[in-house]
């Protein structure tokens, strides 16, 4: 089932997660060249744990690929991650940070809107659809008068 954004908010991490959350973490800012929110990891980390039944390993390998080529961005190793299922999975990390979610399907998990990496680029010029732009539910504001439509 998907989470609403209430119940990624107060998600906690179980000690199964929450033992490879900061290795997850790791290879989150490896593979991701932005500051990351811990909150919103450890959400993800669940998640993976969840959903890539070997994420421990596969995050393993991950920093052990890194590590071999002292890299200190996606670009000093990506290249080296095996294909199949780590490389699957190094792109899923990158793309749960991206936009907030676990997949494109409909019944994805989100981890977050706000925090997601895709809206914090245009957080300066974009309002949260639920929110005004002077401030939570503020729809009272009024609308600027549009144009007349044209009549053909």
């Amino acid at each position: 089932p998907a989470w609403g954004l209430a119940d990624a908010t107060a998600a906690e991490p179980s000690s199964d997660a929450g033992s490879g959350a900061a290795q997850f973490m790791q290879v989150s800012n490896l593979l991701v060249n932005h500051r990351l929110d811990g909150a919103i990891g450890a959400r993800i980390a669940l998640e993976a744990a969840r959903i890539h039944p070997r994420w421990a390993e596969m995050n393993a390998t991950i920093l052990g690929i890194a590590q071999a080529r002292k890299a200190q961005l996606v670009e000093d190793f990506f290249d080296a991650i095996p294909e199949g299922a780590v490389r699957d999975y190094a792109h899923w990390v990158i793309f749960a940070w991206y936009t907030g979610c676990s997949s494109a399907q409909k019944d994805a998990r989100v981890f977050t809107f706000e925090g997601a990496l895709t809206y914090q680029t245009t957080a300066d010029a974009v309002a949260i659809p639920s929110y005004g732009f002077s401030g939570p539910n503020l729809w009272h504001r009024s609308l600027a008068p549009l144009a007349a439509i044209p009549v053909f």
